[in-house]
């Protein structure tokens, strides 16, 4: 009879030790923020927007990727995606970029779930077939990796108005500060709910590793 006693009070103690090192896992979990353009600087959110403190969400969009097929906002409905601006003439930050992106791409590469879209900044240049020659060389795969192109204004309000990425005056060591060009190594990480969750350096191994582990919390998120 003691011992059984003894046995039932040890299992009890080991029951309240994992359920308490299950609490603690769950309340120590990392919560992404939901960023909105008053917690941005500035100089990266058009002037028009700049107040709004809440309910930020990507806006309408509408480009062709490198198939030649429309791509819009609705096609990332209920997706995590992660968006990055680029040309596939530039020699600087870009080839790191999608080198990093490219172990985003392997990472989820049999999840639908998650979708990469590579906005160009040079859409006179990367045309349909530009951009598909870049997305082969980058074993982009078709339907997850999409590289967009479409009218230069509008692709631009994107950047400005719904990812709110860097300005010029923020790359001085790029030579493009003083112009209206885009030239950033920003990656944007946005949730099903079209929201921005987070912003890492697509040069960094470093920084793109949280980011991995980012997408998964994403992903767990009703």
């Amino acid at each position: 009879m003691k011992t059984r006693i003894i046995f039932l009070l040890v299992l009890a103690v080991v029951g309240v030790y994992v359920s308490f090192k299950i609490k603690t896992s769950n309340d120590s979990k990392k919560i992404l923020p939901v960023y909105n353009p008053v917690d941005m600087r500035e100089e990266m959110v058009d002037s028009s927007i700049q107040r709004v403190g809440y309910g930020h969400t990507i806006g309408n969009f509408s480009f062709l990727n490198q198939d030649g097929r429309t791509i819009t906002n609705k096609d990332l409905k209920g997706k995590v995606f992660v968006a990055e601006y680029f040309f596939t003439t530039c020699g600087t930050i870009c080839p790191r970029m999608n080198k990093q992106m490219q172990r985003v791409q392997k990472k989820f590469a049999n999840n639908p779930n998650v979708k990469i879209l590579s906005f160009t900044v040079m859409p006179e240049i990367d045309t349909v077939e530009q951009m598909k020659r870049y997305a082969t060389g980058h074993k982009a795969i078709s339907g997850q990796w999409h590289f967009l192109t479409g009218e230069k204004k509008e692709l631009y309000n994107l950047a400005r108005k719904s990812f709110f990425v860097l300005k010029p005056s923020e790359a001085e060591n790029l030579g493009d500060a003083g112009s209206d060009f885009i030239h950033t190594n920003n990656f944007v990480l946005v949730d099903k709910g079209m929201q921005i969750r987070g912003y890492y350096d697509g040069t960094s191994a470093k920084d793109v590793s949280v980011l991995l582990d980012d997408i998964k919390l994403l992903l767990e998120e009703k």
